[in-house]
């Protein structure tokens, strides 16, 4: 691509090592690395993603084809791509297929019986400590009054 021959690097190394010296050279080479492999790491990622962008558009372009001429006299690659897209769907239904309904059915209603369980044992546990924290602050407050105001416990005798 760029054509730089043995002596090339070698002339770059020196250089190098003039101009960065021997304790910063190997940090140097180490970060051109990462950005080396970073840029090809993300040329192969734009070059998978263009390609099957293509291929859907071709598979699109030879679906319309099949659709104009009425699914009959198919060429043999719109045949292949026509094959290839019901494969597609018959892959992305058949997981659903496959499901046990009344498995399903019993884990899903055993799983909501528990959270309302769960969810009322919260409620009640809830509201005890509420009634507890109301009777525990009335008796504060009465021992307070009593404290401040001796004679009114007297009057009530």
């Amino acid at each position: 691509m760029f054509d730089v021959g043995f002596w090339e690097l070698i002339l770059i190394a020196i250089m190098g090592l003039v101009i960065l010296g021997p304790e910063r050279l190997p940090v140097a080479i180490r970060t051109l690395r990462g950005w080396i492999t970073g840029a090809r790491k993300f040329s192969d990622t734009v070059k998978a993603e263009l390609t099957e962008e293509l291929r859907i558009h071709e598979l699109h372009a030879n679906l319309k084809k099949a659709e104009e001429s009425g699914l009959k006299n198919l060429s043999p690659e719109v045949a292949e791509s026509l094959k290839t897209l019901q494969e597609a769907a018959a892959s992305v239904t058949e997981p659903f297929k496959k499901v046990d309904n009344q498995a399903l059915d019993a884990m899903t209603s055993s799983s909501l019986a528990s959270s309302a369980n769960t969810k009322a044992e919260q409620d009640d546990s809830a509201d005890n400590a509420t009634v507890a924290e109301t009777s525990s602050a009335a008796q504060s407050a009465e021992q307070s009054i009593k404290v401040a105001n001796p004679e009114s416990d007297k009057r009530q005798s």
